[in-house]
């Protein structure tokens, strides 16, 4: 058993799930800081707070298995204590501390401040803007709203979330600024519906509004939207996006589905026809934008013809990056009434079909990029190359850039211009432009 330490305490932030929660841990480790707290993020450290994802079945299956495994690590004496909080914590916490009673104590979303009294530290809402970021340093994710007001059937999220709320403009702005001054060239908007932003504080969509005071932030070179809702998007950010050069030609709209009656059944607020209409019109005005969607496959009443007409839909729209998702059964929200009738090998085999399909859209895409040259933000290097990425691909979910090392020298988080000369899948190939 290990001597438990006697001087200060290292505390470890784990993060779990999406890249809202990398935001929130960011924002714990900033208050811990700024506390006087040594805090570090995934390495070893005397108190462990894990922050849970509670979205889907496997995101709740990771996060218990990384509590169950924490908690033996405190009962082998490696660390000292185990503090959970996050989704899955907000949504399950009776269920939590009967099940895995060795955790010291459970937190939900909105429990920041009582989680920094139990690390000894105080709440400071003096630091507007500042946050420990674990991203590279070059790009880091801007939380604008928290919360959903949106009614989808099959989401979770409200339930662990809350209602919206979003951040006062002036303040995202200072933050922004902050970040800049770190380093941050680019920054990647991120709310569970950035279309939704300033309805609650300024009684309209303000999404616009805010863009026009972010692009004026001195260092921040590229911004990007995700997780756009479809349904009631405001057309006055696709003028931005269209003129203005550091809004990225980019836009992460979830459409989950397209068949009218499935998109009913989720509460999606559209339809097949009115979905269509708003990708004419993200062509129509900006033609050169990446659109980027995921979607669910084996939602309750998904029949053989309507995922079959959703396939059609993926072959004809040939979106530039797409996600694929099974249906996941999820209690207390409205679809858990409907019958789950749709097997899983079923929904599994769904997923590969769309994958597939949209594995030869992308290679089809990526081979006329072949010979043009692109402005690319390189991340990092691993094995052999240099892996960046044009304005058209976002981290961890799109495609690459890779430049070959071993004559070249590129400084990450450096701006490069690249000629691709080769291309696969989901990877381009190039070398710097003459």
């Amino acid at each position: 058993m290990r001597t438990k330490s006697v001087g200060k305490k290292k505390i470890n932030i784990v993060t779990l799930g999406c890249s809202k929660n990398i935001y929130d841990s960011e924002v714990l480790m900033g208050q811990l800081k700024a506390n006087g707290k040594e805090v570090v993020h995934e390495q070893r450290g005397d108190i462990v707070v894990i922050n849970t994802c509670g979205f889907i079945d496997n995101a709740k299956e990771e996060s218990i298995n990384t509590i169950l495994d924490f908690v033996e690590a405190k009962n082998r004496g490696e660390v000292e204590k185990v503090f959970v909080t996050g989704c899955l914590s907000e949504r399950y916490k009776p269920d939590l501390i009967r099940e895995i009673p060795d955790v010291d104590q459970y937190f939900g979303t909105r429990d920041l401040p009582i989680l920094l009294k139990h690390l000894g530290a105080d709440y400071k809402h003096e630091l507007v803007g500042e946050r420990l970021t674990t991203t590279p340093k070059h790009y880091a994710y801007l939380k604008i709203a928290e919360g959903c007001d949106r009614p989808c059937a099959f989401c979770a999220i409200p339930l662990m979330r809350g209602g919206n709320v979003s951040t006062p403009i002036e303040n995202l702005v200072i933050e922004a600024q902050k970040l800049a001054k770190s380093g941050v060239k680019e920054l990647i908007l991120i709310a569970q519906d950035l279309t939704y932003y300033g309805l609650d504080l300024y009684k309209k969509r303000a999404l616009g509004d805010l863009l026009k005071e972010l692009v004026k932030v001195e260092g921040i070179e590229w911004i990007r939207l995700h997780y756009a809702f479809p349904s009631g998007f405001p057309e006055d950010v696709l003028e931005l996006i269209k003129s203005e050069p550091k809004i990225c030609n980019y836009i992460d709209i979830p459409l989950q589905h397209i068949n009218t009656e499935i998109l009913k059944a989720m509460k999606r607020g559209t339809t097949y026809e009115k979905t269509n209409a708003l990708l004419d019109k993200f062509r129509e005005k900006v033609p050169d934008m990446a659109i980027r969607t995921t979607l669910i496959v084996g939602f309750p009443g998904e029949t053989e013809e309507k995922f079959q007409e959703l396939k059609d839909w993926v072959r004809t729209q040939r979106f530039d990056r797409l996600g694929c998702f099974t249906y996941s059964h999820e209690e207390n929200t409205t679809a858990f009434v409907l019958e789950d009738d749709v097997p899983e090998e079923v929904k599994q085999a769904r997923v590969e079909e769309i994958m597939e399909l949209q594995s030869q859209i992308s290679w089809e895409k990526n081979q006329e990029k072949i010979g043009k040259t692109f402005r690319c933000i390189f991340d990092r290097k691993e094995g052999n190359y240099f892996v960046g990425r044009t304005e058209y691909d976002s981290p961890d979910v799109d495609n690459t850039v890779l430049v070959e090392a071993k004559d070249t020298y590129i400084s990450i988080g450096e701006f490069v211009n690249i000629k691709i000369t080769s291309a696969e899948e989901f990877d381009l190939y190039g070398e710097i432009a003459e």
